[in-house]
């Protein structure tokens, strides 16, 4: 047996499993990048939550809702009055009166409330004008000066509802980058596993002819008896290892259709091969675009301008309630309700208020409590992200080393797997003058079965360093084309509505 028997060997198993690839479901990168963005469960259960946010920004911005409001009442009263001049002289007062009030409140984004009521009153009595109609149009305008005012005060919620929208959004892109670097992972991972099938496929077929050439020169009278046991139990060996290899392989075509969500039982096949060529990057512009771009980095700087908008709304409510109002209404009276429109539609009967109102608690602890509180969070938020950013930095830094590391396996696996060929071949050689055992050789195929292994581990994990690098730098999403807003959150936010 000669290098030439070894290689043909390895060629004609490939061959076979080249053929056998049309029956299975033959998947791109790309392909599972795609099933995993559009079917995975995680991402789909975490989309979920920008929607949620949507539901709470648009739930904030109802404080702009004019509000309505409609009353009626009737009131029927006998009391006793100090009142002489009552009908029929008795000192008791009878009162019928009927309310019908309508009148709409509107908030302005400076703090202050708008309001327009028309007030309708029929009354009945034993005194005074007996029955009458009274009915007026106001006009009310209430302003805070000091506190409340503006319209980061009024638009609180709705900002800090935004910052959630747009923090969950951040949250979901760093749960999309985790789903697609598993993804990549799992891919690269089933090309391996599928690779070490083949390695221990071509392994046991040459342990089986090791055996069947033992046999045949133990016949020979060339070997002992001794060496067909070596033989066979290293061809157990072998087989065992290659029933290893053909669970890995279908375990892990069960975790990529876990990710992907496939039903089907079809065998995976992976068609793009692994990334070889030396991935150039640079360190401090690497270090940069993770602190511009990383998700998770982006969601503490929201936070960080939510606390802060919280702060100042915080410090406005440290100040005295100082409230300008002002109103102004027409007002009618007569015995009939017509007549009575008549009078307030002819605005000769005005009524202006206008004046101040201050409100102001001693001591005020509360509030500046509340103002302390805010600045610890703004504080304690400016430290986390400091810390985030160091730990951001020092990850990228080990992913570029992981980089260039695993580029330089790729050169020493592929130089252990040559010298571990050369070693075969000469021990095939040695066996056949008697130079070495049928477990010397058997040792050496061993050898170089690990040897192939690890130029197969080395490809792998050097793609997965890529990854790694892609996904500590944030621009994952952008490497593999895809971009992402709020239009999917606000549209499951609109199916629910």
């Amino acid at each position: 047996m000669n290098r030439f028997l070894i290689v043909a060997i390895l060629a004609a198993l490939f061959a076979t499993h080249a053929a056998a690839q049309e029956e299975g479901r033959r998947l791109s990168l790309k392909e599972a990048i795609k099933l995993a963005v559009e079917n995975n469960l995680d991402v789909r259960a975490e989309l979920y939550n920008p929607a949620s946010a949507q539901a709470d920004l648009s739930g904030s911005m109802g404080i702009y809702n004019p509000l309505l409001l409609l009353q009626t009442e009737y009131r029927n009263s006998t009391t006793l009055s100090p009142n002489r001049n009552i009908v029929g002289g008795a000192a008791i007062a009878r009162q019928k009166s009927i309310t019908y009030d309508a009148g709409v409140s509107q908030l302005v984004p400076t703090g202050g409330t708008i309001e327009a009521a028309f007030n309708n009153d029929w009354n009945d009595n034993n005194f005074g004008l007996g029955k009458y109609f009274n009915s007026d149009v106001t006009m009310t305008f209430v302003q805070p000066l000091l506190k409340n005012f503006g319209r980061e005060t009024t638009e609180l919620n709705i900002d800090v509802a935004r910052f959630g929208k747009e923090g969950a959004l951040e949250l979901f892109r760093t749960r999309l980058m985790d789903i697609i670097s598993r993804v990549q992972t799992q891919y690269h991972q089933l090309y391996s596993a599928r690779e070490n099938l083949e390695v221990k496929r071509a392994s046991l077929n040459l342990a089986e002819t090791i055996l069947t050439n033992t046999r045949a020169q133990v016949k020979a009278g060339v070997l002992p008896a001794m060496e067909i046991l070596n033989a066979g139990f290293g061809a157990a060996t072998q087989k065992k290892g290659l029933i290893d290899a053909e669970r890995a392989l279908r375990d892990q075509e069960d975790q990529l259709r876990l990710l992907l969500q496939i039903h089907d039982a079809a065998e995976i096949i992976p068609v793009d091969t692994p990334f070889r060529d030396d991935y150039q990057v640079d360190d401090a512009s690497a270090i940069k675009r993770a602190l511009e771009t990383r998700p998770e980095l982006r969601e503490q700087r929201i936070s960080l301008k939510s606390s802060e908008l919280q702060a100042r709304v915080a410090r406005n409510q440290t100040l005295p309630e100082l409230d300008f109002n002002a109103s102004a209404a027409f007002t009618g009276l007569s015995d009939k309700y017509s007549r009575d429109l008549e009078n307030v539609g002819s605005g000769r009967y005005p009524i202006w208020i206008a004046g101040l109102k201050l409100t102001y608690p001693i001591g005020n602890d509360a509030a500046e409590n509340d103002y302390i509180r805010s600045k610890l969070r703004v504080g304690q938020t400016r430290t986390q992200i400091n810390s985030l950013e160091e730990t951001i930095s020092t990850n990228v830094r080990s992913a570029i080393r992981a980089v260039r590391s695993g580029y330089l396996q790729l050169d020493v696996t592929a130089k252990g797997r040559s010298y571990a060929e050369e070693v075969m071949e000469a021990y095939i050689k040695r066996q056949k003058v008697g130079l070495a055992t049928t477990k010397d050789l058997l040792d050496v195929l061993n050898n170089l079965v690990a040897a192939r292994g690890n130029e197969i581990q080395a490809v792998v994990d050097y793609n997965n360093a890529i990854v790694t690098l892609w996904k500590s730098t944030g621009e994952l999403l952008e490497r593999e084309g895809i971009t992402l807003g709020s239009k999917e959150a606000e549209a499951l936010y609109e199916k629910n509505r």
